[in-house]
């Protein structure tokens, strides 16, 4: 069993301090949003037994990741069905703040860990794919929402805005996250540099061999530990057809359709724990937070090795409402 490490005290030099973190590699209950908890928690507990200050889950995995569907959308027509399983979907998705935000609040306080999860966030008729942030006090510290959904994920996804691209100082570390492809955007990458990221959490979907260069360049990039989850999951975890059919496929139930590759990395490149491709797994690995100093010391992408005279970035972090109301009541001067 894992070694229980103690919590770090807010005035420690934490850049010496060791933090057990683990990344979770399991399925979603699909359109089971209930049930998806009920496993969360399992997974947690599981994961604080070992010792884990720091847990990481998958993209999406409340509400689900609507792999092979196409919810009946081809150019110029959707289709009543199609409709039928949005509608579906959005039932599945969770309201922030809501009652699953604080029933994941208290599972991090009961187990005493930083919790990080994807998540399918309802903000009235749109879905946004999301990750919620909490502490080990069992406080919800906030959300960063997707901001460039990739191919069809755009049908069924709005974007987030700069608003919500947040990196929270800590107790063991600055943390924040990119979701699943947003981490090959190499300026939304630079902004997290900016704000001091040191444990940078990649949810993620996406099991490809290749994905595990992208984590490497990025803990390199960065200077920062990396902690890429994924789902792991087989046909059967998805409700049988006709109620969910992968489009153009017909899949045996044990044919795996998304197979994991979670991995934990450091600053200096070392691959610390996984990539597993095996099954479920909890993946865990003892951060040294020396090791960001260490790897700035070579390459601080926003400090030493940066060159704002010749490149620079601008980063509009205010929220981009459609529709801004004034105050019918606002009294005029002299009035």
């Amino acid at each position: 069993m894992g070694l229980c490490l103690p919590e770090v005290d807010m005035g420690s030099d934490y850049t010496s301090t060791t933090v057990r973190a683990t990344v979770v590699q399991a399925s979603t209950v699909f359109y089971d949003t209930p049930a998806t908890l009920d496993k969360a928690e399992r997974l947690l507990a599981e994961a604080a037994g070992y010792g884990s200050q720091l847990v990481v889950f998958p993209e999406a995995f409340v509400g689900g990741y609507p792999r092979g569907s196409n919810f009946g959308v081809t150019i110029g027509k959707r289709t009543d069905k199609g409709k039928e399983e949005f509608r579906k979907y959005h039932a599945a998705a969770i309201d922030v703040p809501g009652p699953e935000v604080d029933r994941l609040a208290a599972m991090a306080g009961k187990y005493k860990v930083y919790l990080v999860i994807g998540v399918i966030e309802r903000d009235g008729y749109t879905l946004y794919c999301t990750v919620l942030f909490f502490d080990s006090q069992g406080r919800y510290l906030g959300k960063h929402r997707k901001i460039m959904p990739t191919a069809l994920e755009r049908i069924i996804w709005g974007f987030g805005d700069g608003s919500t691209i947040p990196v929270f100082e800590t107790p063991i570390g600055k943390i924040g996250a990119a979701i699943c492809w947003e981490n090959k955007m190499p300026l939304l990458r630079t902004a997290m540099y900016a704000k001091g990221i040191e444990i940078y959490c990649a949810p993620t979907a996406d099991a490809r061999e290749v994905w595990q260069a992208s984590m490497t360049h990025i803990a390199v990039e960065g200077g920062c530990f990396v902690l890429s989850a994924n789902q792991f999951c087989r046909r059967k975890d998805y409700p049988p057809a006709p109620e969910y059919a992968f489009a153009g496929e017909e899949l045996a139930p044990d044919s795996v359709v998304c197979a994991g590759g979670s991995v934990i990395i450091s600053p200096s490149g070392a691959v610390l724990a996984g990539p597993n491709y095996d099954g479920e797994a909890l993946i865990s690995a003892d951060l040294d937070l020396g090791d960001i100093a260490r790897a700035k010391f070579d390459f601080d992408v926003v400090g030493h090795y940066s060159r704002p005279e010749v490149l620079s970035l601008i980063v509009r972090d205010h929220p981009t409402n459609p529709v801004t109301f004034t105050s019918a009541s606002t009294k005029i001067e002299g009035s």
